[in-house]
Parts: C-alpha cells; sequence; structure tokens
C-alpha cells in the first residue's frame, strides 16, 4: 500500500448530480450525446454539461460508469460528476468502476442509487499527476480493447456482405444470367457460379445447388447433432475453480467463446463426459431462450465440454466450408426460423430434431471451397482477436481495482501490461 495516498469520502473528492429530464418530444436534431443509465442513448441540439465527464446510472442500471470526452447531456436516469474538485476526470471514472453502487441501492423492484449515501463511499486517492499516469495506463487497454472489437465488427461485416450476395442475393448469378460480369471478382471466381436459376419447393435457386437441412449436411460431411449434458450428469456442485471449461449459453457472444466467466469441472468429469468434449469446427447452440445463440469452436477450445442448456454441432470432417455454416445459421432467416419452430410455453427451446430441420441452401462444393478459401481466414483473424481482447479486457479487469486502491505499484503494473501487449 502506498504511504503518499489520502484516504477520504467520495464526496470529498467528487460532487455528483442527478441528470437532467428530457422527453423525447422536446429533443431536437443535432450532435450532443445524451446519456442515460444504460449509456449514449440519442443525440440533441444543446448540452447541459461541459465534456470531459463521467455518468453513471441512478435508476434502473446501476453500476455501469461512461466517461464522456465531449459536451453532453445526462439525463435523469443517471448521476453526474459536477465538480472534479481538482481530480483528473478519467481517473475518477476508472475510480467510479471500483465502487459498490449496490451497497448503496434501495430495495425496490427497480434499484436505484441515492447520491448522499453514495457520496459516503471511503476511497483513496494519489496526486493528481499519479492520477493521470494511471489513468493513461488503464485508458491505453482500453483503447487496444476498442480497436480489437472494431476490427472485428469491419471484418465481420465484410463476410457478412459476401455471404448475403453469393447466397441470399445470388448475385454472381443474376449478373451471369443478364449476360453481365460479376463484380468483384475475377474470371475464374465467376465460372464457379452458374447462369441460370431452377425451381425449387422453397423458391428459385441457382442451377445446381440443392435445398438441404442442418441435419442432413452435417450426415454427408460424417458429422452430427447431439445435445450437451443433461443436469443429472453435470451439477452445480461439480464446478471447481480450476479444470477443464465447460461452455454454457452465457459464454457465446459474437459467434465466439468468451472466457470471462466460465466454469469448469475436475479433469475426471471432463473425462466422463467425452462424447461431449469440443473439437475444432464444432458449433454449439443454447438449446433454450436465445435459441439463435452458437459459437463455433477454435483451436483454443479443443477438449472443452459442451455445457447443460447447450446444443452441440458437429459439421463433419468432410464439412467444405466451416466459414459458410457458421455464417449461414447467424443469418437472419435462420434465426427467425430456430424461433417460429422453437417448442415450450414459457421460453423457447430446441431439440435435435428442430435443428437438424433447419432448411440450409448446399451449394457447389466449388463455390463453397472459394468462399472458404475468403473468410474462412476472416473468421481466423476474428477469432484470434477476440480472444486477445478477451486477455486484455482481464489484464485491466484485475489490475483496476488494485491500481486504484493503491495496493499495485505503477511500475509493477505497467511490467504486467507490457507482458500481456507483446
Amino acid at each position: 500500500m502506498q504511504s503518499d495516498w489520502q484516504e477520504c469520502t467520495l464526496g470529498d473528492a467528487v460532487t455528483l448530480k442527478r441528470g437532467y429530464d428530457l422527453p423525447a418530444k422536446e429533443r431536437r436534431a443535432g450532435i450532443v450525446p445524451i446519456i442515460s443509465s444504460s449509456g449514449f442513448s440519442d443525440t440533441h441540439a444543446e448540452a447541459k454539461v461541459k465534456g470531459p465527464g463521467v455518468v453513471t446510472g441512478r435508476y434502473g442500471t446501476i453500476g455501469s460508469v461512461f466517461f464522456v470526452e465531449q459536451d453532453f447531456w445526462p439525463l435523469n436516469t443517471a448521476l453526474y460528476v459536477q465538480d472534479f474538485k481538482g481530480n483528473d476526470p478519467r481517473f475518477v471514472s476508472y475510480l467510479l468502476r471500483t465502487v459498490n453502487f449496490h451497497q448503496f441501492s434501495d430495495k425496490a423492484a427497480v434499484p436505484g442509487v441515492n447520491r448522499n449515501h453514495l457520496h459516503t463511499a471511503l476511497v483513496r486517492l494519489p496526486c493528481v499527476e499519479e492520477q493521470r499516469q494511471i489513468a493513461a495506463m488503464l485508458k491505453s487497454l482500453d483503447i487496444r480493447i476498442d480497436l480489437l472489437r472494431q476490427t472485428n465488427v469491419t471484418l465481420a461485416s465484410i463476410a457478412q456482405a459476401l455471404f448475403k450476395s453469393w447466397f441470399i442475393d445470388f448475385d454472381p448469378v443474376r449478373a451471369k444470367a443478364e449476360v453481365r460480369e460479376p463484380e468483384g471478382m475475377d474470371a475464374a471466381l465467376a465460372a464457379l457460379f452458374p447462369a441460370e436459376f431452377e425451381e425449387s419447393a422453397l423458391g428459385s435457386i441457382p442451377k445446381g445447388w440443392t435445398r438441404s437441412n442442418l441435419g442432413a449436411v452435417c450426415a454427408a460431411a460424417k458429422g452430427s447433432i447431439q445435445t450437451g449434458p443433461f443436469g443429472s450428469q453435470l451439477h452445480a456442485s461439480d464446478y471447481v475453480e480450476e479444470g477443464i471449461p465447460v461452455v454454457m449459453p452465457q459464454d457465446m457472444q459474437d459467434r465466439r467463446v468468451s472466457e470471462a466467466r466460465i466454469a469448469r469441472v475436475p479433469q475426471a468429469d471432463a473425462d466422463r463426459l467425452a462424447r461431449h468434449k469440443l473439437a475444432v469446427g464444432d458449433i454449439v447452440f443454447s438449446r433454450r431462450g436465445d435459441v439463435g445463440r452458437h459459437a463455433t469452436v477454435s483451436k483454443r477450445e479443443v477438449g472443452w465440454l459442451c455445457g447443460t442448456g447447450c446444443l452441440l454441432v458437429r459439421p463433419g470432417t468432410q464439412a467444405k466450408s466451416p466459414a459458410y455454416l457458421s455464417q449461414a445459421l447467424a443469418h437472419p432467416t435462420a434465426l427467425e426460423w430456430l424461433q417460429r419452430h422453437a417448442v415450450g410455453a414459457t421460453m423457447p427451446n430446441l431439440n435435435t430434431g428442430i435443428l437438424e430441420a433447419l432448411p440450409l441452401l448446399s451449394p457447389s462444393d466449388e463455390v463453397l471451397h472459394a468462399f472458404e478459401q475468403i473468410v474462412g481466414p476472416l473468421e481466423s483473424r476474428i477469432t484470434l482477436n477476440h480472444a486477445h481482447a478477451g486477455s486484455l479486457s482481464a489484464v485491466r479487469d484485475e489490475l483496476l481495482p488494485r491500481l486504484i486502491s493503491g495496493k499495485l505499484r505503477l511500475p509493477d503494473a505497467q511490467e504486467q501490461v507490457a507482458e500481456v501487449i507483446a
């Protein structure tokens, strides 16, 4: 613990104030961000507070903290820092992330925070120069994390656009049918697409392609679809701090597996449930609730377990394009079909029969191979970026409370950050 840090109440460090009412009917077109308890919600023509500023939830969503660079309008569901009292604004934003807001919330059905109670929270503050150094280091992590996520959004948009063009709108086929050169591809690639359509039970499709379903596609590629372990096979009491990760619906994020909150079981339990172990290219589906949610398994997750509440789609060793299958399963038409066919009165549920029956277009092997050559590397890069962002987030979340409390010296934290960034 650093001795030159001063302990005080949050109210001694900053003054929090309730935001301002602004009904939708009174908002005017502009570029001023409106910040609610859940973050950016709209824009307006007028600002109420000079930036940079810090906003946190007062009512409804509490505990989230938002740093705002420019002038802004904080809504009445939020608290904003009216006076930083000489402290660094960005450091204050990180400081507030370490405060247990729920300790100062009421017990009502919709939680709320009383700013006067929040002002009594005990905090520790270093000098302003050290505040700036700590904030700068944490900001550098946030910037890297945001850059990785933005890059993934761009890469995902490219992959989705190509999937839609080739397999939903059939742009190359339409161009050839109209005796035009398909856009964005050379002659060799264009030659892989047919030049006409044919009617099928589900409408007009490129000639030579077929309408199938997920079960048939997996079976043809020596794959399968199975249910994850039942609750009787895997209990909450089986989970341990260290062990083999178990992928649950909550761990599926942007078609990738997130390790942030993942549960683990002992090796003995993983071996007992060996038929549920994951392999590269597997797709884990949420079986209930958000039934369209799924994640594709990468090399990192090999040997992990498919968890309860999940279905495991194994495309098969002869699958022509895992990227195509993942994109097809994530497309709105597939998600809508799953929602319509899910069973359950109170919560949508899937089973292997429903998932097997999911309609799926089967393009030619040549086109699937070409799609994999283009989109496969994009998907791999997204997976790497997702994992790297997760590692950086874990480091930031571990360092944040220790840095803000003064329990960790800045040079030591910088060494840890340098290791994970290298």
